[in-house]
């Protein structure tokens, strides 16, 4: 059960799946057999601790439904791990892609849950030899993992880096190439793109820098930025809805405020594809 901060009730998500997909998207379900809208992305797209995420606000500016298929903690992977999504958004007017960050997916230093993309399965041969200090049976979770092969050596975790970033942007090509256009990519966050590439790799989305979002233009229809305005970070977790023990975890998510930002840049780049 989830909790709202002011007292209004429980928060229902009310999953569901697309045809043959095989990941479960936030509901309720839309119908596709009319013009819509698709969003891809993660935790943010998805919406959690949210009664109306961008793809919802979206959706009544436009009066055209919108087909939320983010997931938790997703990157590419979760997408081209499972055809049945992508030929869901080949039926789409217009598909959103959020930009959401590296460090989930598999790469040449370790697997990672084909679905959960979060979820870390294990280590290559390359990976252990790079750290044979590591006892990689302690992780669980990617971010875990990586934020600790940094606090063991910022010189070799420099490798990790730019391994993430090289597997993050062949694979959103890939992704990118095959969605039907148009498609618009979007970048939401309480920072810009960092121009610097050895700036703080781990802000969120972790290790993706301006240049990487540059190489990715030319295969959109569409770029949105938004950064959260100061007004909207002070509302912080305002209107969100979470039990007592996931307060941090929303705290670290853009509240009602940032998502109706969101949702207003997105609209009139949509209508204009439309």
């Amino acid at each position: 059960m989830t909790y709202e901060q002011a007292g209004d009730g429980p928060l229902h998500y009310f999953p569901c799946r697309y045809d043959r997909s095989r990941l479960l998207f936030r509901g309720p379900r839309r119908d596709l057999s009319g013009d819509h809208i698709a969003f891809l992305g993660g935790t943010e797209t998805y919406g959690k601790f949210l009664h109306e995420p961008f793809p919802v606000l979206v959706e009544v500016a436009l009066g055209l439904p919108s087909v939320n298929l983010g997931c938790v903690q997703a990157g590419p992977d979760a997408y081209l791990n499972d055809p049945a999504t992508l030929d869901v958004t080949r039926r789409a007017a217009v598909t959103v892609v959020q930009v959401t960050g590296a460090l989930n997916l598999s790469n040449r230093l370790y697997a990672v849950h084909p679905r959960r993309n979060d979820r870390f399965l294990r280590a290559s041969p390359a990976l252990q030899a790079l750290y044979p200090e590591v006892d990689f049976t302690e992780f669980a979770f990617t971010r875990h993992l990586t934020r600790s092969l940094a606090d063991v050596s910022r010189e070799r975790f420099a490798q990790v880096v730019e391994e993430l970033r090289t597997a993050w942007l062949a694979r959103m090509v890939t992704l990118l190439d095959r969605l039907s256009p148009p498609v618009v990519l979007l970048w939401m966050g309480f920072q810009p793109p960092p121009r610097d590439p050895v700036a703080d790799p781990m802000a969120d989305p972790p290790l993706i820098h301006a240049g990487m979002l540059a190489a990715l233009r030319p295969r959109v229809a569409g770029y949105v930025e938004v950064v959260a305005s100061d007004h909207a970070r002070a509302e912080g977790v305002r209107g969100m809805a979470f039990p007592p023990l996931e307060a941090q975890a929303a705290q670290g998510l853009p509240g009602p405020a940032v998502h109706a930002e969101v949702a207003a840049a997105l609209t009139p780049v949509i209508r204009g594809l439309l």
